[in-house]
């Protein structure tokens, strides 16, 4: 079991940043992939960005340029570094991981972090 506690959400202005960051806990061992998804009313959730622990980098084109994800894998940790925020950026933004097992991949979620940009 892999428990991912997340923190940094918060209410800022447009023009903004915000750091998110995740630590997984427990048993959290061959962790392939960390990053951030986000879901906001309406919407279906939408991944934002990822690391791989090869160091891919997938990033959503709506963020790009705007959002940095880092990770980093000894620690198992993922960082969200958001500038530049807008309105439309508000959202439920949960960490996600991935454990690669002998027989499976098994998803883990966060418990999700508001983030608010509003003048």
């Amino acid at each position: 079991q892999v428990w991912l506690v997340e923190s940094g959400g918060g209410l800022v202005q447009p023009g903004g940043s915000l750091r998110l960051s995740c630590q997984a806990a427990g048993g959290a061992f061959a962790i392939t992939s960390m990053g951030w998804y986000r879901e906001s009313p309406g919407k279906q959730r939408e991944m934002v960005a990822a690391k791989t622990s090869s160091g891919i980098t997938t990033i959503s084109a709506s963020v790009k340029g705007r959002f940095t994800v880092s990770r980093d894998g000894a620690a198992n940790s993922v960082h969200l570094q958001m500038t530049n925020l807008k309105p439309e950026d508000t959202a439920v933004y949960y960490c996600h991981a991935v454990q690669k097992l002998s027989t499976e991949d098994v998803d883990y979620w966060g418990q999700g972090t508001q983030v608010t940009v509003s003048s």
